[in-house]
């Protein structure tokens, strides 16, 4: 439903560009060298940085292992922070239209723009701000946490690389941050999708029950359930490309409706996004049995 290099209608999946390497580096750092011989960048992980203020208006900015493999005694769980989009998406069409594999025997284009509030304010920014703050906030009781992306100015990466990290991760929880941009008149509240049929089982009942806790998180924070898609908070879906190539528990949280007027006022506000950060960081400790 994503118009490449367009501001997206609802339910965009698609992310990332370029195809990374990741090496570690140092404790708290993970080096990522283009493929293809691009520039490399140092990522620094959350562990390492403070999460973004609660008033700022922005912060600062696989396929392996078994589905069923537990994380050792003794080590830190590991989650997968997937911030959907990129900011550098929209200034490059050539890059971001080109298919990759999307699970299924599908492909999809390799990303697209993400949606915008009516006032133009960019989903990939809301979905990179709230990832950050979730990644803090995550950090601070000793989860490991991993990003998909390391800026809101880049390109990519592709959705087939974005769960292809979560995969070599060995994430014991991938969530991928969205919201929609639906405008079916009316339309507001979130939803959480997760992949169905399974096609391995992480993407079974670990799945399902992270989708649960994200949608059980969210409605007790206050925030209401989607009234124009899924059933109760909660969407099953074949054609996201992040969920099809999981191996680990995964689940993609659209927060919102970027075009309705109460929730696109919420998402644009520090103490909003502050608001969508601590429910689901809440689910996903909840998730992982802290």
């Amino acid at each position: 439903m994503c118009t490449p290099a367009q501001p997206s209608p609802p339910g965009c999946d698609t992310v990332g560009t370029v195809r990374w390497r990741v090496i570690p580096v140092i404790l708290g750092a993970t080096l990522l060298t283009a493929c293809d011989g691009g520039a490399a960048a140092v990522r620094q992980q959350p562990e390492t940085s403070s999460p973004p203020s609660r008033t700022a208006s922005s912060p600062a900015s696989a396929t392996s292992a078994p589905a069923t493999s537990a994380t050792p005694a003794g080590k830190a769980m590991v989650v997968v922070l997937d911030p959907g989009h990129n900011g550098g998406n929209a200034a490059n069409p050539s890059v971001i239209n080109k298919p990759v594999p999307a699970g299924r025997g599908a492909t999809k284009p390799c990303n697209t723009t993400g949606t915008a509030t009516n006032a133009g304010y960019g989903e990939h920014a809301f979905n990179w701000d709230v990832a950050r703050r979730v990644g803090g906030e995550l950090s601070a009781k000793g989860v490991r946490v991993v990003f998909t992306r390391d800026s809101d100015t880049g390109v990519g990466p592709c959705v087939d690389r974005r769960a292809a990290l979560g995969n070599e991760a060995h994430a014991d929880a991938v969530v991928s941050i969205h919201a929609d941009g639906s405008e079916a008149a009316g339309a507001h509240g979130f939803h959480v999708a997760y992949s169905d049929p399974p096609l391995n089982s992480a993407q079974g009942q670990p799945s399902y029950l992270l989708a649960q806790a994200l949608r059980d998180g969210l409605r007790k924070a206050g925030f209401g359930v989607s009234n124009y898609l899924g059933s109760d908070g909660l969407a099953p879906r074949s054609d996201l490309a992040g969920l099809n190539l999981s191996t680990r528990p995964a689940a993609l949280v659209e927060c919102g409706n970027m075009r309705d007027t109460g929730e696109a006022t919420l998402m644009s506000t520090a103490d909003g996004r502050q608001r969508y950060a601590d429910a689901i960081t809440a689910a996903i400790l909840s998730y992982l049995g802290d």
